[in-house]
């Protein structure tokens, strides 16, 4: 059984592409963040389990996808239609091998314009911070991922804003956890939607104090 968390704000217009995409053997998990469009509705209507998160932040969005399901395993995708979750199955091939423990998927643009070029940049400093600080061998903080969900569960994840992939793959990493990359496909996002983190400068530099402030928390120290 493999579930597929999709935190979502407004993204009525991306979720009949995206979940159409979702392979056999998966369920859609929408957890809404407040949406004040159609995205529950839609949602529904494409078949997709919708978990109402009034308390704002991607993390909260997500923590609470993570808690509904009841899945043996669980992924993770953005609902703004920039991944196609057909790609789903390559993530989950080092879980089923035992090769992985957390597998992210390394974006590759399928068009410039996919991935604005201040966001880039900061994902690239921070994904050298995390190869170089905590020998973690990431070249990138994808949103796509995929991990058994009881160990997940057991990392016991803190953070609600947007620090909480980055909290994610640090607390895997000091538990021993194997992390690996697959190169996925990154798309323009939808007509209609916006990226809460990419699509601004703002935007951006909120989810980078954020996850300096995990930083913080989790010292390079504690992590093997």
């Amino acid at each position: 059984m493999t579930d597929v968390i999709l935190p979502c704000l407004n993204e009525a217009a991306a979720l009949p592409w995206v979940l159409s995409r979702i392979p056999p053997g998966f369920t859609a998990i929408v957890a809404d963040n407040g949406s004040t469009d159609a995205s529950a509705e839609v949602a529904r209507a494409h078949g997709a389990i919708v978990v109402p998160v009034p308390r704002r932040g991607f993390g909260a969005a997500a923590h609470a996808g993570l808690c509904a399901s009841d899945a043996e395993i669980v992924c993770f995708a953005d609902a703004d239609g920039s991944c196609d979750p057909a790609q789903l199955p390559e993530l989950l091939a080092p879980l089923l091998d035992h090769t992985a423990d957390l597998v992210l998927g390394r974006r590759i643009p399928t068009d410039r314009s996919a991935w604005p070029t201040h966001a880039r940049y900061a994902n690239a400093v921070l994904a050298r911070r995390l190869r170089r600080r905590y020998r973690v061998p990431l070249r990138d903080l994808g949103p796509m991922r995929a991990a058994w969900r009881q160990p997940l569960l057991s990392l016991g994840l803190t953070d609600r804003r947007f620090g909480y992939p980055l909290e994610m793959v640090l607390r895997a990493a000091h538990d021993g956890w194997q992390v690996r990359e697959i190169e996925v496909d990154y798309r323009p996002r939808a007509a209609g939607t916006r990226s809460k983190v990419s699509g601004t400068v703002l935007g951006t530099a909120r989810a980078v104090r954020d996850m300096r402030r995990i930083m913080r928390a989790l010292p390079a120290g504690g992590v093997r």
